[in-house]
C-alpha cells in the first residue's frame, strides 16, 4: 500500500507521549497514529469504552465492598472511585 505522508502540530506534550506510546508498542510514530485512525474509524475505541462502562455497572457492588473492606468511606455516588 502506498503512503501518504501528513503534517499536523500538536503540543509538545502530546508529541512526547506520541513517541513514548508508539516506541513502547514497538511502532513508528506514523504507524501508532495510523492504529490511532483505523481504531478510532472502525469503532473499536467506541465499543471498549462501552465494554468497560457496562463491566463497572454490573460489577459495582464489588468495587464498593472491597473499599468498605479496605476501611474506604462508601462514596455516595457509585462508582467514583472505582473508575
Amino acid at each position: 500500500m502506498a503512503k501518504t505522508q501528513l503534517g499536523a502540530r500538536v503540543d509538545e506534550d502530546v508529541a512526547e507521549l506520541a513517541r513514548k506510546r508508539a516506541a513502547d508498542l514497538g511502532l513508528s510514530v506514523g504507524d501508532y497514529l495510523a492504529r490511532l485512525v483505523q481504531d478510532d474509524a472502525s469503532g473499536l475505541r467506541a465499543r471498549a469504552v462501552d465494554a468497560a462502562a457496562r463491566f463497572l455497572a454490573e460489577h459495582q457492588a464489588i468495587f464498593d465492598e472491597a473499599e468498605v473492606e479496605d476501611g474506604q468511606r462508601p462514596d455516595s455516588s457509585r462508582g467514583a472511585r472505582a473508575a
